[in-house]
């Protein structure tokens, strides 16, 4: 995971149906995409969106299966079709 380290201001006002829009920038720099789950965590007077990741969601593919493999102690989920893009990828970078 990439930590950011910045401090934005930006003010919104919550709409009638209690509604806030994430900017563009922010959106852009989060990788916040159109329909993507966000969490809604509250810690005391904070109120902290953070993108959804399910823990067994593929970091290449995004699907989400029983069968997807865990490496590097869980930090690493892959799907099986991303195993077969990788293997096909990094056929160049390794010689024998």
């Amino acid at each position: 995971m990439i930590k950011l380290y910045f401090k934005v201001t930006i003010v919104r006002k919550v709409d009638e149906l209690g509604r806030v829009v994430i900017p563009i920038e922010l959106r852009r720099v989060m990788d916040i995409n159109i329909k993507d789950p966000l969490e809604i965590f509250v810690d005391t007077d904070k109120i902290i969106l953070r993108k959804y990741s399910h823990a067994r969601a593929c970091i290449i593919t995004g699907q989400i299966s029983d069968s997807n493999v865990e490496l590097a102690n869980g930090k690493i989920v892959l799907s099986t079709a991303a195993i077969l893009l990788l293997q096909e990828e990094l056929k160049d970078y390794i010689t024998v």
